[in-house]
């Protein structure tokens, strides 16, 4: 474990962020624990790229100068794990949301689920953002004008899918492993994906296993992180 000059100096931090925690939650919790541990009153922390509460996984976290780094590695290739429901769909395309609506699903073959994954959501794609998403609009960010019932027009975005495998097919889930470009939301390819079925589908759990070199594998839950600490 680095000392506390080596954490004021720089140093990159691969957590595996719990479900349900904020990527601000986690950030926060480092930092507090390198200040109540090894007495810094004051250090740089931030993140390299935020994960969803609902997500889990690697969450990059740079300290003192690396937090310079931070735009460099948010910049890199990330790779995900996760489960799609197919034949219902939610307003936020993940379970933040109630099921909104059913669709049918016997029509769909296996056969159909590899031939959509690897032809229409493989290369360079246009997607729209969920409306529950950070991004702003008018001031505001998405979410904000979700919750509020108000309906703002989202403008489509450029992005790139790099590998998309189906690794489990036991409708009405499917498992998948993603690896895409910065700026990818996979709650979008859970919609899109349902929509190209002809059915439904959304996000029921989303992991990132990597983010350019940088591997979950390596990664400390915060627990483990504050139990390497303190046997310092």
């Amino acid at each position: 474990m680095p000392t506390a000059e080596d954490f004021l100096e720089g140093q990159v931090l691969l957590i595996d962020k719990p479900l349900t925690w904020s990527s601000f939650q986690a950030v926060n919790k480092i930092k507090w624990l390198l200040k109540s541990e090894l007495g810094l009153k004051k250090i740089k922390v931030g993140h390299a790229g935020t994960l969803d509460p609902l997500a889990t996984g690697l969450l990059i976290i740079c300290t003192g100068k690396f937090t310079k780094s931070i735009s460099d590695i948010q910049g890199q290739k990330k790779e995900y794990t996760g489960t799609f429901h197919i034949g219902a769909t939610t307003p936020s395309y993940d379970l933040e949301t109630e099921i909104d609506a059913h669709f049918p699903t016997d029509h769909i073959t296996e056969a159909q689920l590899l031939a959509i994954a690897s032809g229409q959501f493989t290369g360079e794609i246009d997607q729209k953002p969920p409306i529950f998403s950070a991004i702003k609009k008018d001031g505001k960010r998405l979410y904000e004008h979700a919750r509020a019932g108000e309906e703002v027009e989202i403008a489509s975005r450029k992005t790139t899918v790099y590998e998309f495998e189906l690794t489990r097919i036991a409708l009405p889930e499917v498992d998948f492993r993603i690896s895409c470009s910065k700026g990818t939301y996979i709650r979008s390819i859970a919609y899109d994906f349902g929509k190209a079925l002809g059915s439904g589908a959304h996000l029921t759990a989303l992991r990132r296993t990597k983010i350019g070199d940088y591997g979950v594998t390596l990664a400390k839950t915060p627990e483990e992180f504050q139990n390497a600490l303190t046997r310092q």
